[in-house]
């Protein structure tokens, strides 16, 4: 084999070594947290973060989007993408006057507002810290 053909060939292996490696990296695990004591089920999450249930009991819920885990929470807890989410809640902030989600730059900052903040609920991709409820991981 002469050296071009050897050249090519390291870089098509290499390039499928990185290629293996991507979905692995891609698949994080996500939590969704609550606020201590806050009264919700793995089944709320998408009718929350869809706008379609805006009270546990007597409480307001308050979610939280996480700018840096959103794509993958959108995949896997509400099987969207981020073009269509947001297209979802310019309509919702029209037609029903309801605000979107406020976002967070990182987990630490989704943390922080979800122990603070009574009826909070947000999603992280790091191990959730003692202090916040863990609905449902992905």
């Amino acid at each position: 084999m002469n050296s071009t053909a050897a050249k090519v060939l390291r870089a098509v292996l290499a390039a499928g070594t990185l290629l293996g490696a991507l979905p692995s990296l891609a698949m994080a695990d996500i939590y969704v947290i609550i606020y201590p004591g806050l009264s919700l089920t793995a089944d709320d999450i998408k009718s929350i973060y869809t706008g379609e249930k805006e009270l546990a009991g007597s409480s307001k819920i308050k979610p939280l989007d996480n700018s840096a885990a959103k794509s993958e929470f959108l995949s896997k807890a509400l099987q969207l993408d981020a073009v269509k989410y947001d297209a979802l809640w310019t309509k919702k902030s029209f037609r029903d006057a309801i605000n979107p989600p406020a976002v967070k730059p990182s987990d630490e900052e989704v943390i922080a507002a979800v122990k603070a903040t009574a009826g909070a609920i947000g999603y992280i991709s790091s191990t959730p810290p003692v202090g916040v409820t863990v609905l449902k991981k992905f």
